[in-house]
């Protein structure tokens, strides 16, 4: 068995990388468990001189890892280039914050002294998608290791070289061995090492039905787990939204990463008052991206990761025309070698449809015409999922009213749904539990330990 990297835009393959065995595994976990207690003994400053040089591996070596990013799930390169770079600066924020984050909490009580100690729970388990590979892990790893803890990571199957330059970059740092291993597993084998008892967490990003797998394997055996799963981000233009702005973030928000993103806008719920005007801007820009080699710097649409996934995109579309959306614009794939699918707009989405109740997971964009700013807030609210949304108005004021009532983990007012280091990011709904990022991220992965002294 094997994990073969097959080229989304050529659909060759170009390398094939071997699977582990039960012994394979067996070594990598006790390299974990043996470094858990010794990493956890370092001061914090030297671990965080380590992820801090981890960052600056990153930088020095951002053109080749692109590069294998972008061979690997078809990213433009640009945008994996930003992905690096991106890796690299919450390394330099988890190391110069982790201190001031895990710093002993004084608490008055009926002691002469109580306080609550961050202590790390040991060796964490990542379970870890495609569709961003470096900053998907290192955003975990850096305040998880910072914090003390140990990582394996299992990556997905389609990017073998990402999982394993990722560990080579925190070898090249410095960190002791087994601080940070990479699993060459298969999905069926993740239930059983987190029922190693060597495990003592998991964190997963990746799809819902995964997220419920992941979760029950962990609570049946009362380890900690942390889920970011699906999103289908609601996207609210109002009938005083500047369409100029609107309309270039909306580009750029369902897009980038040919769409291919949890946190992409892919509901775009607009007042009936404003959306012809916003759809006949939308369609010109849309239609404006270029199809072709993600090698290409000139190119501005990339091929879907795999063309299994691009077809099952095909089907909701399909599905949802033939029961009354409309085409606007793309919604159908490229004929020619790769997993390449047009840049797409469905107007008139409506309950029953699976694009309205599904997430499309590419570069399809779905309109759901509204009456007013409740009926809006309505249908933002009506999904399953609640990972992120935007509100666009010139009223900032309105804005953040109706921001606060929208059932999701983010909320942004006249911008695109992104991470930030500085931010706690993270669903609520089908979209998961716990956070990552910020101080906040940092705790989801230690002992918050009271100690009380007489």
């Amino acid at each position: 068995m094997s994990f073969d990297v097959i080229n989304p835009a050529t659909g060759e393959k170009v390398k094939s990388l071997p699977a582990w065995d039960k012994n394979e595994i067996e070594v990598a976990l006790a390299e974990a468990a043996s470094a858990a207690p010794l990493w956890a003994a370092l001061p914090l400053e030297k671990r965080a001189e380590i992820v801090t040089n981890a960052g600056q591996v990153l930088r020095d070596n951002k053109d080749r890892y692109a590069a294998i990013i972008t061979q690997e799930m078809g990213k433009l390169i640009n945008e994996a280039k930003a992905e690096v770079e991106k890796c690299a600066t919450v390394c330099d924020y988890y190391a110069q914050h982790g201190a001031e984050f895990l710093a002993d909490e004084l608490i008055e009580s009926d002691a002469s002294k109580s306080y609550v100690a961050h202590q790390p729970l040991g060796t964490v388990l990542a379970v870890m998608p495609w569709n961003f590979p470096f900053w998907q892990v290192m955003r975990f790893a850096a305040p998880a290791l910072v914090a003390g803890n140990t990582a394996v990571l299992k990556h997905a199957s389609n990017v073998p070289q990402c999982a394993l330059a990722i560990e080579e970059i925190f070898e090249q740092a410095g960190a002791p061995k087994g601080v940070f291993k990479t699993l060459m597993i298969r999905a069926s084998q993740v239930k059983s090492v987190i029922e190693d008892a060597r495990i003592h967490a998991v964190t997963l990003t990746g799809s819902e039905p995964a997220g419920r797998q992941v979760a029950a394997a962990a609570a049946a055996v009362l380890k900690k787990s942390v889920l970011e799963l699906g999103g289908s981000d609601a996207f609210i233009v109002l009938e005083d939204a500047d369409l100029d702005l609107t309309v270039k973030s909306a580009v750029i928000s369902r897009y980038l990463n040919t769409g291919q993103s949890c946190i992409a806008a892919k509901r775009f719920i607009v007042v009936e008052q404003i959306a012809d005007a916003f759809i006949s801007r939308f369609k010109v820009a849309v239609e404006a991206l270029q199809h072709g080699d993600p090698m290409d710097e000139t190119t501005t649409l990339a091929p879907m990761a795999r063309t299994d996934l691009r077809d099952e995109l095909h089907a909701q579309v399909t599905d949802s025309i033939a029961v009354g959306a409309v085409a606007v614009t793309g919604c159908e794939p490229i004929e020619q070698s790769g997993a390449y699918y047009k840049a797409s707009i469905l107007d008139n989405v409506k309950p029953g449809m699976r694009a309205y109740t599904e997430e499309l997971f590419g570069p399809v964009a779905i309109v759901i015409r509204v009456k007013d700013e409740q009926a809006a807030l309505a249908v933002a609210n009506s999904s399953v999922f609640g990972l992120g949304s935007s509100v666009w108005t010139q009223d900032s004021e309105r804005g953040e009213h109706l921001a606060l009532k929208i059932q999701a983990g983010c909320s942004f007012v006249n911008g695109f749904v992104k991470s930030d280091a500085r931010l706690p990011f993270g669903g609520i709904k089908h979209s998961g539990f716990g956070r990552e990022l910020s101080h906040h991220g940092i705790k989801e992965f230690v002992n918050a330990k009271t100690v009380w002294i007489k």
